[in-house]
């Protein structure tokens, strides 16, 4: 009998019988277009109602995922201390608040880029929980051996939502503000609140070892980090994503400032750039597994991140002429290769990590790879109001493709993931 390929995991397969993975996988896919949402709306409000520049639209982004190397490793202590689903609930109720703040402050004219600094820290607190809890969670949601399903699906949802919600987002921002826009987001929280608060399963009590008063806080920590450390692949997979985080937040805090201000471009055309790339992005989960399969896990890792860095120079070329089609192409590809790349390394991670440590793995994981896009934003932003936007995205465009190089060093060999861990 043939493998399943990625598109029987993600449309047909045994979860959508499971009545829990459907409510996470509901709630998150609605919450997923509300954010992409955000995603442009809220630097558009910096950008074109606050008048923001090069630095302050990279302070703006940087704050986003400054909470990553601040609080990562914390919050995955607390996701293996506690019950990961309502700390993914009270995420959740968060930030709606947060988010509907945006609006409320502009309707009583007293918004202004601290408030926008301020939301985009403390929304990105409570994403650094949510996720580390959300990851986590997985595995003691459905079986081990759904895995690879559950995050085919999960993938698609996140592809859709790349599809569907920048051309909903630049549609809003043109048909009714940037400011106003952010309700969607708000409201999207509001559903994946519910969802999560529908799962009936119950989830298991933290394993002996991870309960508070059994180790000490720090010493959990630091488990988590020799983890990652201890694993060859992981921090070999940790240092190419951080690498090209890096490199891509470098040009990604800077791209609506391009498009409005270099290239002329509306917002609704900005969201339909997006859409069109994002037919990459659902083609690339679609294609996960039998890309994986032909090439091999390592060698797919090494293909999409190269290739995706490659494109990622005609973003600054599009200055030269036909803007649209080259940015549709660059993110086209971006989006193709981001979720072939994303689906074999967290499906790897998750296979070859005891579960009473997944919650300090992912957060240890998600304090490199993500604690580079600060990096990456603020740096964008010095860069680009020092040295122009140009040559910040050529620059940037170079690092990203220079990540491929961890993969290099081990990864590459491997044909496949390991089976699961017991």
């Amino acid at each position: 009998m043939a493998a399943p390929t990625f598109l029987d995991r993600a449309l047909g397969g045994r979860l959508w019988r499971d009545r829990g993975f459907l409510l996470l996988w509901t709630g998150q896919a609605v919450s997923e277009a509300g954010t992409q949402v955000t995603a442009l709306a809220l630097p558009s409000v910096a950008i074109l109602v606050l008048h923001a520049g090069a630095f302050q639209v990279g302070t703006l982004a940087a704050l986003e995922f400054l909470a990553f190397p601040v609080l990562g490793l914390i919050a995955g202590v607390y996701a293996d201390r506690l019950k990961r689903r309502p700390i993914m609930i009270v995420c959740d109720l968060a930030r709606l608040l947060l988010i509907a703040s945006v609006p409320v402050a502009a309707l009583l004219h007293v918004l202004a880029m601290n408030q926008l600094y301020v939301v985009a820290l403390l929304v990105g607190i409570a994403n650094v929980f949510f996720d580390v809890s959300y990851q986590s969670y997985l595995p003691a949601l459905i079986p081990r051996t759904d895995l690879v399903e559950g995050n085919s699906k999960l993938e698609v949802s996140r592809s859709a939502a790349q599809l569907a919600g920048p051309a909903l987002a630049g549609f809003l921002i043109q048909a009714i503000g940037a400011v106003e826009s952010l309700w969607v987001d708000a409201a999207s929280f509001a559903i994946s609140a519910a969802s999560l608060f529908g799962i009936r399963k119950p989830e298991p009590a933290p394993q002996p070892g991870t309960a508070a008063g059994e180790s000490g806080f720090w010493r959990e920590m630091w488990e988590g980090i020799q983890v990652v450390i201890g694993n060859p692949t992981l921090w070999k997979i940790a240092g190419c994503t951080a690498t090209s985080n890096l490199g891509s937040n470098m040009i990604w805090a800077l791209f609506l400032l391009f498009a409005y201000r270099t290239l002329g471009l509306s917002p609704s055309l900005v969201g339909l750039i997006f859409a069109g790339g994002a037919v990459g992005g659902l083609l690339g989960a679609l294609s996960a597994g039998a890309v994986t399969r032909r090439l091999g896990l390592g060698l797919t890792l090494f293909v999409t991140i190269t290739t995706g860095g490659l494109a990622a120079f005609l973003i600054p070329l599009a200055q030269l002429g036909l803007a649209v089609p080259l940015l549709v192409i660059s993110t086209a590809v971006s989006f193709l290769c981001t979720p072939i790349y994303n689906i074999g390394q967290v499906s790897l991670r998750q296979a070859i990590t005891p579960d009473r440590v997944q919650g300090r793995m992912n957060a240890t994981m998600r304090t490199v790879v993500w604690g580079t896009l600060p990096v990456g934003a603020f740096l964008g932003g010095i860069l680009g109001s020092v040295i122009g936007i140009l040559p910040t995205m050529y620059i940037g465009a170079a690092v990203t493709t220079a990540a491929a190089f961890w993969i290099l060093l081990g990864p590459i060999r491997l044909k496949e993931a390991p089976a699961p861990v017991a």
